[in-house]
């Protein structure tokens, strides 16, 4: 089949959520035999040159990028306030040049599947019916609305409560108008299926989570640092600040006390100075960046994951289950991924359930190991990628 998938940003370099989820679905649908095309907004936030993809890539998935700009701007911002009803971290990716380079890709190739990568997407969908017969997926990253509302209930700033309160609302407009629009639903997880059906999809559905290459995942059994404390994410994403500061504030005083060598290790891009000083504590060491997000998991022994809004599915767990990590997160980061408390994954979701957690990692190895190394199994058995991308091959096929 011809797929196209529609994006927000170009998914390479794939160092967030977004861009892991759909890259590696683009990558399977490929090796499946589909012949896959990419048309991602190439953004002022996360721009990328497409000379320089991998030319394993590029060789096997059709890249074209449109550069759009969608940088926050305050007047912008305050206007679609008060003269809107559209929330204003949507109406940013409607952009006149993208339109007119998917029309142009529509009037001149003709595709079987055209699946929208995200809610913000379905701007361009007058454009996708008016151009092609293609049958259009839905992909459904997360619940958008209740990552807003999430923000919203834990937002002390009586302004910025306010103000997010009226975005979620607005988001929560938009999601639900879309429902039913396009000809199916590819949710990432269960959860967010079923979420979608009960708010009223009607259209065929598909559970697809992002999958990960395992044969790229080594487990390293030597040369952990042990003990050692890390967290790595993208740390312009608002949750993961909110989750860290929390951990940091409520949860490391206790830690350090009672273990004063332990280290807390944490790596992420585009984190904010204002962010970056409010974690600076006695043994807590923020890296940045690192080159390989995998080499630095390896390296260190629990994963603490403190998340306390968002939606959908971390990835960044997914990946560090399977390395082998012993991971620390609450019930939402855990959400979407169908693990087992105790068995491979460990949930804290209050300070001293995190406290508590920790204290019986670096006390029992044993169960600390065993942890880890039941969630290699666990992703390796339902999160392959090439084995989901084609359940979804094999949907679309019935669908078309």
């Amino acid at each position: 089949m011809k797929i196209l998938l529609i994006t927000n940003k170009v998914p390479y370099p794939p160092k967030d959520g977004g861009a892991i989820a759909t890259l590696n679905m683009a990558s399977g649908l490929a090796n499946a035999g589909n012949e896959v095309t990419i048309l991602a907004m190439n953004t002022s936030k996360h721009y990328f040159d497409l000379k320089n993809l991998p030319a394993d890539l590029s060789s096997k998935i059709n890249f074209i990028d449109v550069y759009v700009r969608t940088t926050i701007n305050p007047l912008t911002a305050i206007l679609n306030l008060v003269f809107s009803g559209l929330p204003y971290n949507a109406v940013r990716f409607i952009n006149r040049n993208f339109d007119v380079r998917l029309t142009e890709l529509l009037k001149t190739h003709t595709f079987d599947v055209i699946q929208l990568e995200g809610l913000y997407l379905g701007f361009y969908l007058k454009t996708i019916r008016k151009h092609s017969k293609a049958h259009v997926s839905y992909r459904a990253h997360n619940i958008e609305h209740e990552i807003w509302e999430r923000t919203v209930a834990n937002q002390e700033n009586f302004l910025k409560k306010k103000y997010l309160k009226i975005l979620a609302k607005r988001i929560k407009k938009l999601e639900l108008g879309f429902l039913n629009k396009y000809d199916s639903l590819v949710a990432i997880t269960k959860r967010d299926c079923d979420i979608l059906n009960k708010l009223g999809n009607n259209k065929p559905f598909c559970v697809t989570p992002t999958g990960i290459d395992t044969s790229n995942m080594t487990v390293a059994n030597q040369s952990i640092e042990f003990p050692s404390l890390f967290h790595i994410g993208a740390l312009d994403w608002p949750p993961n600040q909110e989750g860290l500061i929390w951990f940091i504030s409520n949860c490391w005083g206790k830690i350090h006390d009672n273990h004063p060598d332990l280290k807390f290790y944490i790596a992420g891009r585009n984190a904010p100075e204002s962010f970056v000083n409010k974690i600076k504590e006695s043994n807590i060491e923020y890296l940045g960046e690192v080159d390989s997000a995998t080499d630095f998991m390896n390296s260190k022994a629990i994963m603490v994951v403190p998340l306390l809004s968002g939606s959908g599915m971390r990835i960044k767990i997914i990946e560090g289950m399977a390395l082998g990590k012993t991971i620390i997160t609450t019930s939402i980061g855990s959400e979407g991924i169908e693990t087992t408390n105790n068995l491979n994954i460990l949930i804290a979701d209050s300070p001293e359930e995190f406290v508590s957690q920790i204290k019986i990692c670096l006390a029992n190895v044993t169960f600390f190991k065993e942890i880890g190394k039941n969630a290699a199994t666990f992703v390796s058995q339902f999160y392959d990628n090439n084995k989901i991308a084609k359940t979804l091959t094999d949907f679309f096929k019935t669908a078309v």
